[in-house]
């Protein structure tokens, strides 16, 4: 694993330029360009207002800002699994050329994923304001959760990008997970209407993005620290993920040019 980061960061170059080619190119035909950074969430976020805050009626003080604090960060972590999933098994042209490392790539995926979250925070915090709920000295510790949840986000990457590359069918299943995933995440719902304490351990420990998702709402919405004990259990799982993944990358990064 340490091989693998510290390949990561002698490419550094390499990974810079083509986060930055991929976040020119995400919407170069498009005729807002880069304003869908922050339409797609706020579209989403309307949909799921008017869905759930109006025909379910959720009894959530100020709800759409409740499901933006939620949004981001699963756009940032569907998008960058779905993406890296076939990042390279897509990437021929790139992986027959001499010693090119193929870490970089779903690291691209990951690292432009993030600048469009960090990017979308602004329209975060201008909701916020507009629905009366103003950021506290808490938001500090968004940094760390945000760091961690890249950890994360980037092993998940990792792991089935390699996997991907010799099972195909992975990346039509994930995309059904992530589906799923989003129901069973705190986004559209607060995790304090389950009256179960088991039900609510469950499920934040199950789910690692429940995890996030619920330390963002603590520190944006509830104004509190968030609960340390299930980041620690993200924490020590993104590493044993990272662990697989590079042993999966050093077993088979000679075959990864003849399989895709």
């Amino acid at each position: 694993m340490i091989r693998n980061l510290r390949e990561l960061y002698q490419y550094r170059a390499l990974l810079w330029s083509l986060t930055l080619r991929e976040l020119k190119a995400r919407y170069r035909a498009s005729v807002l360009g880069f304003l869908w950074t922050f339409l797609n969430p706020t579209l989403q976020m309307g949909v799921y207002s008017l869905i759930f805050g109006l025909i379910i009626q959720q009894e959530i003080p100020h709800y759409p800002f409740f499901i933006f604090v939620g949004m981001l960060p699963w756009i940032f972590f569907s998008s960058s699994v779905m993406a890296g999933a076939s990042a390279i098994s897509d990437r021929r042209d790139l992986l027959t050329k001499v010693r090119f490392p193929a870490q970089v790539l779903p690291a691209t995926v990951v690292a432009s994923n993030l600048a469009n979250y960090l990017l979308s925070l602004p329209l975060m915090i201008a909701l916020g304001l507009a629905s009366g709920v103003v950021p506290t000295w808490h938001a500090v510790i968004f940094l760390p959760i945000v760091v961690l949840q890249t950890l994360f986000t980037l092993s998940v990457a990792y792991v089935l990008s390699a996997l991907n590359v010799a099972f195909r069918d992975l990346q039509h299943i994930v995309g059904n997970l992530v589906m799923l995933g989003f129901f069973g995440t705190p986004i559209l719902w607060s995790i304090g209407r389950i009256s179960s304490e088991g039900t609510r351990t469950a499920l934040i420990y199950g789910n690692p993005m429940a995890a996030m998702t619920v330390s963002y709402q603590q520190i944006f919405y509830y104004h509190r620290l968030p609960d340390w004990e299930p980041l620690g259990t993200v924490a020590l799982l993104s590493v044993a993920m990272l662990w697989v993944a590079s042993f999966i990358f050093e077993q088979r990064r000679e075959e990864f040019a003849e399989l895709v």
